[in-house]
């Protein structure tokens, strides 16, 4: 299996930055941070046509938390600084399968 070191996150935003949401790049998840730092160029440009506000972001993943991340966060600032960040959040979920409650039950007939 192969590690992911970095994801691409890519905002496009309204020219008074009132309204910005995510963009799919060619390529949002990368080996090596690097990787994603030599690809953003490249995709901002393959973007900016039909997104002439854009804004991108590297964020470095970390392979022990590689599949536990569940949250990005993100914001453009007034001065056109994109922020953004990945977490683990702190809520624990379970789950499982409904019990067959017909094989819990006990068949009298099957104790003669």
């Amino acid at each position: 299996m192969e590690h992911i070191a970095a994801l691409l996150l890519v905002v496009s935003c309204t020219q008074n930055l009132s309204d910005c949401r995510e963009v799919a790049p060619p390529t949002a998840l990368f080996e090596v941070f690097e990787g994603c730092q030599s690809a953003m160029p490249e995709a901002l440009r393959s973007l900016s046509p039909q997104h002439p506000h854009l804004f991108a972001k590297c964020l470095e993943v970390d392979p022990a938390l590689e599949d536990d991340y569940d949250q990005l966060t993100w914001h453009v600032l007034p001065n056109g600084t994109l922020e953004a960040k990945l977490s683990v959040s702190n809520v624990m979920t379970a789950s499982g399968t409904a019990t067959d409650e017909r094989r819990l039950a006990i068949d009298p007939a099957a104790m003669k």
